[in-house]
């Protein structure tokens, strides 16, 4: 096949992800926000906010990862017309989402004592609880609101989400700045403060993304609750059955990346905070790949829709060759900019230097990294979540941390080595589900659709 047959659906591609691009990447801009503005307090406040936001990262892949459900169900009955079937679709994500959101509310709470017994620093601990006490509470409305944007994005109506991301963002600037230095009526409480300001920010981007959708006509339809169709516990089953190791495979990665912040904190102060540097700045590339993930479920679940074998292979694999080639740029920018972009978050020479060691290998795994969240986007609009669930936790924790922690040790390697095991779990990861979809696609080809002369 030519070169064309991919590279012509960039354009559509692109349309599709870059409204999700944009609205990811404001999720991590609340985290790059607090970083910056808490990284002029000192070290030790930005290492706090890197160990609280690592248990609230874990908690939250898994709501994320179970609304993500939601988006290849409704594809699949919006290429198929079946309005009533996506009606039904999203008023049961809504309640599961919404439940679950108050389960991780509780589960932090619990969880939040673990940090006295993980060896990190102790006045890096005693800041992190009050921060991870409020934003544990934000859960509740972020749950919520990506219920209604995996609906969205599943009737390739990608925008809505990202306006209500990004002015989210402009809520949760002005409320840290305030809230964090104590600026005109407003007290200075420092890592509370921005933790305030996430909490106020997600309750404004549920609002605004519940009063956009149900005004516009495309959504009107969906908005109509019936007593009839209210509960069905077929459609919570499949849900469950699609969300729950969507939530593990996030669950997997996620981890492997907050358990970086441990073994870092291990290595003392400075290393942590290097590690929550060289972390938000690859959380934000990685961002622009997940933006073409949801690209993969939308697309692959339309044409599952549509009984379209032939054209959902074609258009997975121009979505990975367009992943490759951007994700590679990313690549080249870290290797450009890594004595450069750690200033941005901190005047300290040696935290500087360290998290600048671990953008090389950042940039390194970007290809893999883009690649492997790509193809899972394209596996789940397949509904083929359980095989691709263990090859996660396969290339994470059999391969990825046996390394990261073996030749993270300070004796060895230290920060780097722990990036190496990083870089070991994405490239298995990115290689393993490419040979589950390769299977899968060829499979339905060969079954399912006949040769066309």
């Amino acid at each position: 096949m030519q070169l064309t047959a991919y590279t012509k659906e960039f354009k559509k591609n692109l349309n599709i992800a870059y409204p999700v691009m944009l609205g990811q990447l404001g999720h991590v801009m609340v985290g790059l926000v607090d970083n910056l503005m808490i990284g002029r307090l000192g070290a030790a406040p930005l290492a706090a906010v890197s160990l609280g936001n690592a248990l609230v990262f874990i908690t939250m892949s898994l709501g994320i990862g179970f609304s993500f459900a939601i988006t290849p169900l409704i594809a699949e009955a919006d290429g198929a017309d079946d309005l009533e079937g996506g009606r039904s679709y999203f008023h049961h994500g809504l309640i599961l989402s919404s439940l679950s959101g108050l389960f991780l509310f509780i589960m932090l709470l619990i969880a939040k004592p673990l940090l006295y017994y993980l060896d990190q620093p102790p006045e890096v601990v005693e800041l992190a609880i009050p921060y991870l006490n409020i934003v544990a509470f934000s859960m509740l409305p972020l749950m919520a609101f990506q219920a209604f944007k995996q609906f969205a994005d599943g009737l390739s109506q990608t925008r809505y989400s990202m306006y209500a991301t990004l002015l989210s963002n402009v809520v949760n600037v002005v409320f840290n700045y305030l809230l964090i230095y104590g600026i005109w009526i407003f007290p200075r409480l420092e890592l509370e403060g921005a933790a305030i300001g996430t909490l106020i920010s997600r309750f404004f981007m549920l609002w605004f993304i519940w009063e956009i959708l149900r005004r516009k006509s495309k959504f009107v339809e969906y908005f109509k609750w019936s007593k009839k169709e209210m509960i069905k516990w077929t459609i919570f089953k499949r849900l469950l059955a699609l969300g729950f190791p969507t939530a593990l495979q996030m669950f997997f990665e996620v981890a492997i990346f907050t358990a970086t912040v441990f073994l870092a904190g291990n290595l003392g102060t400075n290393p942590q905070a290097a590690n929550q540097i060289a972390l938000n700045l690859a959380s934000m590339t990685f961002m622009i790949a997940v933006g073409l993930g949801v690209t993969a479920t939308i697309r692959v679940g339309n044409q599952v829709g549509l009984k379209a074998y032939r054209e959902l292979r074609r258009i997975s694999f121009s979505i990975f060759l367009l992943v490759f080639l951007i994700m590679g740029v990313f690549a080249l920018l870290f290797i450009l900019l890594k004595d450069i972009l750690p200033g941005f978050y901190i005047d300290n020479f040696e935290v500087v230097n360290l998290a600048a060691q671990l953008l090389i290998v950042a940039a390194v795994f970007q290809l893999s990294d883009g690649m492997q969240v790509v193809i899972l986007g394209a596996l789940r609009g397949l509904q083929d979540v359980k095989l691709p669930t263990l090859i996660c936790f396969i290339a994470y924790w059999v391969i990825g941390f046996p390394v990261s922690y073996y030749f993270g040790q300070p004796e060895r390697m230290g920060s780097m080595g722990i990036w190496m095991g990083l870089l070991a779990g994405l490239t298995s990861s990115a290689l393993l589900l490419y040979f589950r979809f390769n299977y899968l696609s060829r499979k339905l080809i060969r079954t399912k659709e006949p040769l066309i002369a």
